[in-house]
This record gives structure tokens, sequence and C-alpha cells, in this order.
């Protein structure tokens, strides 16, 4: 596959201001993956995620061929310059609930990315999927700074779900946070 093919776009570019800035939401391609490794690669980002850091180009290529263009619901996270900065997805968990997920790179934590990207998923997926009664996110209990992302946004934290998951070797504890088309935005 050539890097500068592109994916067939059937989704919108939806773009949300910040303050002196704006984000863009978009299908990733296989031409990202320079931008991709940026996060994929560094341990700091892959503490909390599923995945060990990216070790290759190669291995990059072949996840983003694999499991991201084939995603049935993952976006990248684009400043202005429509280069990626991370990417959020929503799974399915069944008919009424889809969990959301989102990464970023590590050196544009803490400058509100996250947060809008979180709220501008979490506004249009009712719209989009209106079968969906409840949006989750599970957040490992140390991951304080996605834990606040949800709650800026207005996510109801449930609780903790104790040893929950086999992650990285290590059970862990996580934290259950959960949004209805009924709950107000902070």
């Amino acid at each position: 596959m050539d890097l500068n093919e592109t994916q067939p776009t059937v989704v919108p570019t939806v773009v949300v201001s910040l303050p002196s800035r704006k984000i863009s939401l978009r299908p990733m391609t296989l031409s990202d993956v320079d931008d991709y490794m940026v996060w994929a690669t560094d341990a700091e980002v892959a503490r909390f995620c599923s995945w060990e850091p990216c070790t290759s180009r190669e291995e990059a290529i072949k996840y983003i061929t694999d499991s991201v263009l084939t995603h049935p619901w993952l976006r990248a996270i684009c400043l202005e310059d429509n280069r990626p900065i991370g990417y959020i997805l929503i799974m399915p968990v069944d008919k009424i609930r889809k969990e959301i997920g989102y990464v970023l790179a590590r050196k544009y934590w803490g400058k509100g990315f996250a947060t809008e990207a979180v709220r501008l998923v979490t506004a249009e997926i009712f719209k989009e999927m209106p079968e969906v009664e409840r949006l989750e996110a599970l957040v490992d209990v140390d991951n304080v700074g996605s834990q606040r992302v949800l709650e800026k946004v207005g996510f109801t934290r449930e609780g903790v779900m104790r040893k929950f998951i086999m992650m990285k070797g290590s059970v862990r504890d996580m934290v259950m946070f959960s949004f209805l088309p009924s709950d107000p935005f902070k």
C-alpha cells in the first residue's frame, strides 16, 4: 500500500474551537504513520494502554493497516495543520453500550485537547448512534489525568472495579465512568 494513499473519507471532519486553537477529528490514514509514531513509541504514553510501545516504522505500518484502518470508529485528533496528535475511538460493548478511549502525544497533555476531543465525540456519538444508551470509559486507577479529562466533560465516576483487568502482566483496578444521553456537559 502506498503511504500517500488515503482511506476514503466517509465521515466529515468536525472542528471544535478551543481558546485560540482548533482541533478536528478525521479518519486516520496510512500516511499518518510518522505522526502516529510520535506517541506510539513513547513508553509513558503507552503506560496505561493495552499495547506496548511501537519499536519500528514497519510495526507502525502493520498496526495502522491491521487495526486502525479496519476499526469501525477511530478518528485522528488533529490540530489546525491536520496532523494527528493522537486518536479517539468508540468500541462496542453491546447493543446499547459503547466504550470511549483516547490517546494523545505527551507533548499535548494538560492543554485541553483530550478534553475537547472527548466532549466533541460524546456530543456526536448519541446523534450518530441513537441506539446507544450509555457511553463508558474504563480508566486505570493510577491514570489521574485521564480521570480528570472525563470529569471535566461531565462523565459520572461510578466506582472502582477492583482486580478488573490483567494488563501487561499485572492485575489492575479500573475506574468506571459513564455518560448518558440525558447527562449535562460541564
